[in-house]
């Protein structure tokens, strides 16, 4: 009995060790299969991409012609509206005005930095403080500069309304054409970000300029 239960229970053995375990199910790859949801341009609506066009979407991390123009640029559009803003405290009679020139000039003094530092990172300069404007959309003429400085009260309002809502117009056209011959990722996301940013303050400015 002791050697027909030794020679079962081998057997019994030999049979689990041999057997072949079914192998795991493959978990379905969805991220392969999946829709991708692809922002729009401003000013355009969200679309659905398949994943292979997704992969070829993605803004590149090395930077064209087209993005460093955008970046020297935006350089020289933003200092104007800083030195537009700076005029506001001692010449606006609104104080909502006087709160969005401020505003404009916290965000945008800190953007021209970081464009600054992203052009030294290219091994680009950085635009000097004369640097020519000619043909920028949305730049104030010196003459328009001019008479906004000797304008005060309603009239600085009104000037600075028209001046800013045209510049603000001219960086979101800007920004529109680097969105789509640019190639730079960080350039993508600061030009989404300044059309969408200056887009809000124009609506805003009309809004006050009805007020005037």
């Amino acid at each position: 009995m002791r050697v027909a239960l030794v020679v079962v229970v081998a057997a019994l053995s030999l049979s689990a060790c041999s057997a072949d375990p079914k192998p795991p199910s493959a978990a379905p790859d969805t991220q392969a299969t999946a829709p991708v949801i692809a922002p729009g341009r401003p000013g355009e609506p969200a679309r659905t991409i398949s994943p292979d066009e997704a992969a070829t979407a993605v803004p590149a991390p090395t930077a064209n012609a087209a993005d460093v123009k955008y970046v020297q640029d935006m350089i020289i559009h933003h200092r104007q509206a800083v030195d537009m803003a700076v005029l506001a405290p001692s010449r606006a009679d609104s104080a909502t005005l006087k709160g969005l020139a401020s505003r404009i000039k916290d965000a945008q003094g800190p953007e021209i930095q970081y464009m600054t530092t992203w052009l030294q990172q290219q091994g680009v300069k950085a635009p000097g403080h004369h640097a020519s404007h000619a043909g920028m959309p949305g730049m104030a003429t010196p003459e328009q500069m001019e008479a906004l400085k000797a304008a005060s009260g309603k009239d600085f309002d009104r000037l600075f309304l028209t001046l800013m809502t045209a510049h603000h117009q001219g960086a979101i056209t800007m920004s529109e054409q680097v969105l789509v011959g640019g190639s730079h990722i960080k350039i993508e996301e600061l030009a989404n970000d300044v059309a969408a940013t200056q887009s809000a303050e124009i609506r805003r400015m009309r809004e006050m300029q009805a007020g005037l």
